[in-house]
């Protein structure tokens, strides 16, 4: 691998075609937990009140059977009579494990032999999972259930529920074989665990006097020697010294309650659903790899674990299914290590005019998502399949030197032709969302009636700049390089600062 990589895509078809077996060094995953949820980004806008499904978390049974039969096929007899089982004691959980199962099959099969594989789940699932984890990695290569404690609270004095708030998430810990990387963290000592070094040496080092139970007549005289040891009256052993500076800290165990959840006001969170903080990924990667290892996400979210591996001088590579998390990545990467960040390949996104033409061809929701996500512009109507709802992604941009903003309409249009018309109903959603510009994407050429529509809308100043009020931008123009004119400064995502510096809030908003 020579080169840090971003896929665009289902994890299983992203492993199977370009991943080679026994290459990578850290496998983690973050996969949705089967909880019933849909997890959404809210857009705090008055006027269109919408939201952005970014992912949702629902395993159905279509396609399950044939994912099934697939894993028979391969010779799994163990995992598929374990999932035959489960269809019928729990077939509530039963095409989830179907779907991850596959998926961490390919996911062992791309892991080293001396590799690690962490997946984060919650309680709902943690126990199904870990039999099917057990199976493909060997139970004698399972080793810890890590419980984090992702939130401090102990739920609302209200609640009603008959149970005890949950506020824990679950991190099974496996290795490929018994020869495997691993080193020990160590946290900083309690305050508590500081004041029973009570004495302080001519160094300045702590210590405490130790009972010294099993020790020879030779050592312990060299140590009363050197005033390290001495015999104590009221206690039957003699006592050493005990120094706190002898010790890195406390172990980490595998109950980690000492890293902090984002907050709604940490400067940590990105706006993206199911965000984990970056101290937890780091600790993982810290513990299971080494400078210079690859480190692969399967279900990268928003990027945590690359950016983890990236302060931590690994390689890394990053799938996921959604434009959004592409596009978040790819910003937050950049804003935080500006031109030190190491260079990274983004592949699964359309690179020409015949692979965005295909894309429309095999899936127009994706296209349109695709498409938006290139301006880091977000769809109002991602994942949702009906009548065109007139908008299709609004960009929000910094017009003034008094950081004043202005809002960009877009309207995305696929195949068949175009009229002038709908220009004149882009001008409409402008009004109607209180947006100053129109950019109008489209694959068919504009009419010459298009063209005039949009050059009599005028133009719209701000900051000592005119912008065309209507813009409309081919594809073919696109991929040539041609760009609508915008402001600048775009915070649709609001932007991380660099490495180093105090990190600013990146929100998914309209």
């Amino acid at each position: 691998m020579t080169m840090n990589s971003l896929y665009l895509g289902d994890c299983l078809y992203v492993l199977r075609d370009n991943i080679p077996d026994k290459s990578v060094d850290l496998v983690y995953i973050d996969p949705p937990f089967n909880s019933k949820r849909d997890y959404n980004i809210f857009f705090d806008d008055k006027e269109i009140q919408t939201q952005r499904i970014a992912f949702e978390d629902t395993w159905s049974l279509k396609n399950i059977q044939d994912s099934l039969t697939e894993l028979h096929t391969l010779q799994t007899d163990n995992l598929y009579f374990l999932l035959l089982t489960y269809q019928k004691v729990a077939p509530h959980a039963f095409p989830y494990l179907t779907m991850m199962a596959l998926r961490i099959l390919e996911l062992h099969r791309v892991l080293k032999d001396t590799g690690s594989f962490y997946l984060h789940c919650d309680p709902t699932m943690s126990h199904y999972l870990k039999t099917v984890c057990d199976i493909i990695f060997g139970e004698e290569n399972f080793r810890n259930d890590i419980v984090w404690e992702r939130t401090f609270g102990s739920g609302s004095s209200k609640s009603i529920a008959k149970k005890f708030p949950v506020n824990t998430d679950n991190l099974l810990f496996y290795s490929k074989s018994n020869v495997y990387s691993f080193h020990h963290e160590f946290k900083a000592y309690e305050e508590a665990t500081i004041k029973r070094y009570d004495k302080i040496d001519e160094n300045g080092k702590r210590y405490k006097w130790e009972n010294l139970k099993t020790y020879s007549k030779e050592t312990l005289t060299e140590l009363i020697q050197k005033g390290e040891a001495k015999f104590n009256p009221k206690s039957k052993y003699p006592v050493y010294k005990s120094y706190l500076d002898e010790s890195k800290g406390t172990i980490i165990s595998n109950l980690w309650y000492d890293l902090k959840f984002i907050g709604t006001k940490s400067p940590e969170r990105l706006g993206y659903p199911t965000q984990k903080p970056k101290a937890l990924l780091e600790r993982i990667i810290k513990a299971s790899s080494n400078e210079g290892d690859i480190v692969l996400d399967g279900f990268c979210g928003c990027g945590t674990a690359l950016d983890a591996a990236e302060s931590l001088n690994r390689k890394w590579i990053g799938i996921d299914i959604s434009p959004i998390a592409i596009s978040l990545i790819k910003r937050r990467l950049k804003d935080t290590y500006g031109k030190q960040l190491s260079k990274f390949e983004i592949r699964g996104v359309p690179t020409d005019e015949a692979s965005a033409k295909k894309l429309w061809e095999e899936n127009p929701f994706a296209f349109q998502d695709w498409w938006l996500t290139e301006f880091e512009v977000f769809s109002t109507t991602y994942g949702t399949k009906g009548a065109d709802k007139g908008v299709d992604g609004i960009g929000q941009y910094i017009a003034d030197h008094q950081g004043n903003t202005l809002r960009a309409a877009f309207q995305v249009k696929g195949g068949g032709k175009v009229k002038s018309s709908e220009i004149d109903s882009l001008l409409g959603i402008l009004e109607k969302h209180k947006c100053q510009l129109g950019v109008f994407l489209t694959i068919a050429e504009p009419t010459k009636p298009m063209m005039e529509t949009a050059t009599a809308s005028g133009f719209f100043e701000a900051g000592g700049f005119q912008y065309p009020r209507i813009q409309i931008l081919t594809l073919e123009e696109f991929f040539a390089g041609k760009r609508p004119k915008l402001p600048t400064e775009n915070v649709t995502f609001k932007s991380a600062q660099l490495k180093g510096k105090k990190v600013q809030q990146i929100s998914l908003e309209l």
